[in-house]
């Protein structure tokens, strides 16, 4: 944004130059520029800085060493950030935690992620559905580390993982992070046993806890989704990525668009064929009636 603002004044004058020596001789036009400026112009800045700081961030961010990313608010003392700190390492020591900070927002991020062994120990907790080996039966079943030996991929740490189901546990970890009787940050009190995450995150001193996305599977995904026009559509990669949610919005959108066809192709029909008498146009309207009638049922 610097060099916006130091370009600023000598574009002015060019253009100013540029406007004397081009109107002469005309009436001059309102300075309608200069409103609209006053009224967005701040407006529309602070969003563009808001939309380039998501960008930068996921763009800085290596998929390798980071799932879930969490920013701080710009205004963060250093007490703040390392009372937090302090309190997810020693209340979830499972996660693996590097502090950043972005020099073009100044913002601070904590990168989080954690080891295999300890998604395994996560993914027991939570009761994680995977995948069996057929020769213990197949089928889905709740993870479990005594007998870990049963699932597919156990011994692939890369794929035994979908990165959904690592940012899953990483958040129930981050959730389940509870305060202790008596703790205070500057005029927080908290209670308890109530969660620490969501109350940092509704005072505005947490600004975002989001997941990063795997640009491998993404880019895997462009090929095999949005660049493959006349192919189905990869179901099971979604589900694997975005989740079964996504996955059925996206399998109904499909079956929805392929439905669709035959109405629109007797549509476009009735349409061209059809006399300009009114009694045509009436015999197409409930010959189309009936048929999307019995289109629906079907």
């Amino acid at each position: 944004m610097p060099e916006t603002g130091a370009a600023g004044p000598a574009a002015s004058g060019q253009e100013n130059k540029r406007g004397g020596s081009a109107m002469d001789g005309e009436a001059a036009a309102p300075p309608a520029t200069g409103v609209l400026d006053k009224l967005f112009g701040k407006r529309l800045l602070q969003a563009g800085r808001y939309i380039m700081s998501n960008k930068s961030w996921m763009k800085t961010v290596p998929t390798e060493n980071c799932d879930v990313l969490m920013t701080l608010a710009d205004t963060t003392d250093d007490h703040t950030l390392l009372w937090l700190l302090n309190h997810i390492r020693l209340g979830i020591p499972e996660l693996i935690i590097q502090i950043r900070h972005h020099k073009h927002t100044r913002v601070y991020a904590f990168f989080v992620t954690a080891t295999y062994e300890s998604l395994l120990r996560g993914a027991d907790e939570i009761g994680l559905r995977k995948p069996v080996k057929a020769e213990f039966g197949g089928g889905m079943h709740s993870f479990s580390c005594e007998e870990d030996y049963i699932y597919e991929n156990i011994e692939n740490e890369l794929y035994f993982f979908t990165s959904q189901e690592r940012q899953n546990i990483i958040r129930y970890w981050l959730e389940n992070l509870r305060a202790k009787q008596g703790e205070v940050l500057h005029n927080i009190h908290f209670l308890e046993g109530q969660p620490i995450i969501p109350e940092l995150a509704a005072r505005g001193i947490l600004q975002q806890v989001f997941p990063i996305h795997e640009q491998r599977i993404l880019n895997r995904l462009m090929k095999s989704w949005v660049q493959a026009i006349c192919e189905a559509q990869p179901l099971d990669e979604i589900c694997d990525y975005f989740g079964v949610k996504i996955a059925m919005y996206f399998a109904w959108l499909g079956f929805y668009t392929s439905a669709m066809v035959y109405p629109a192709v007797l549509g476009s029909l009735l349409y061209t064929f059809t006399e300009n008498d009114q009694t045509s146009r009436d015999i197409c309207s409930v010959i189309f009636a009936i048929f999307n009638v019995i289109w629906s049922t079907l």
